[in-house]
């Protein structure tokens, strides 16, 4: 007879307590930005508010593992591997020059015009004066580290 699967899910790491109030508030606001309705906006302008909650969620567990050092490694990779945070998108946070990077379709040249990175990968100071820049993807107004 076949041995039955059983689902058998560990619980969370210690310190999950801590953050979970927080990843639920994301959670929340990513469903209310899931559901808002987009009348009255552009057709890209409807996944903006997607993508900053993404990029808060990912940035708080970014801040809490390697700028506070206030979770483990254990809780760090609990996190990536339920889709709290993006690891591809921390991964080039910690790489010189992307430490402000708002996503990863900024800096996939397939993506643009011209083959190149997103016009919010421009540093504000070699734009024109007064000239506000959004990015299409995501709606960033400038991810430059140099900025």
């Amino acid at each position: 007879m076949p041995k039955i699967k059983t689902s058998r899910t560990k619980p969370p790491p210690s310190g999950w307590d801590e953050i979970e109030p927080t990843l639920l508030e994301f959670e929340q606001k990513m469903r209310d930005a899931e559901n808002e309705t987009s009348t009255g906006k552009r057709r890209v302008e409807s996944t903006w508010s997607v993508m900053r909650i993404h990029h808060q969620r990912s940035r708080y567990i970014y801040d809490l593992f390697y700028i506070r050092k206030a979770i483990s490694r254990k809780l760090y990779d609990y996190c990536l591997k339920r889709n709290y945070a993006d690891g591809n998108l921390i991964a080039k946070w910690r790489k010189q020059g992307f430490e402000k990077l708002c996503c990863l379709q900024c800096i996939q040249p397939r993506d643009t015009n011209y083959g190149t990175a997103c016009i919010c990968r421009v540093p504000k100071a070699k734009l024109e004066e007064g000239r506000t820049v959004e990015c299409v993807h995501c709606g960033c107004r400038g991810c430059a580290s140099s900025d």
